[in-house]
């Protein structure tokens, strides 16, 4: 003996399944905080980040995946950068522990891929003023000619 079709039954199957497939659909198209910041895939940590509020002291940083070399610049001050390895005046890398002097510049640790600049007295930017800032790092390819650069633009604000 065949039981009859239950057509409540089909109805709320139906239903089911379409509510699923909905969720699988707007789980698929959703987008993280780094696309909605539109921040590059070779930018794998900064600091701070697109509208992050910060202290007027802290750092400012940009590391990218491995290969990639860069320029910083805050407020449309583009900052000399000096590289980490060239920090010593002989060309020797220097013994652990030693004190190395760091210039009031953006520094580039091309073992990390990290540019970074801390705000301090004789740098181009002393403090961070209170209010809102805009930075960009120009990047591109150690393989590549500076030429060939892409630009992040972000604003943060300092308290």
């Amino acid at each position: 003996m065949k039981r009859p079709i239950d057509k409540q039954l089909i109805i709320v199957s139906i239903g089911i399944g379409i509510g699923l497939m909905l969720i699988g659909f707007g789980v698929s198209k959703g987008t993280t905080g780094r696309q909605t910041q539109g921040i590059p895939a070779e930018i794998e940590n900064m600091s701070p980040g697109p509208g992050d509020q910060v202290l007027r002291q802290s750092q400012i940083y940009v590391d990218f995946i491995e290969g990639y070399n860069a320029v910083l610049t805050i407020d449309d001050v583009e900052l000399e950068t000096t590289r980490l390895d060239e920090l010593t005046a002989n060309g020797k890398t220097p013994q652990p522990g030693a004190q190395v002097d760091m210039p009031p510049t953006a520094i580039y640790d091309p073992g990390n891929f990290i540019i970074s600049f801390l705000p301090q007295k004789g740098a181009p930017i002393e403090t961070l003023t209170q209010g809102k800032h805009t930075a960009s790092v120009r990047f591109w390819k150690f393989t590549e000619s500076p030429t060939t650069a892409r630009i992040f633009k972000w604003t943060f604000e300092a308290n």
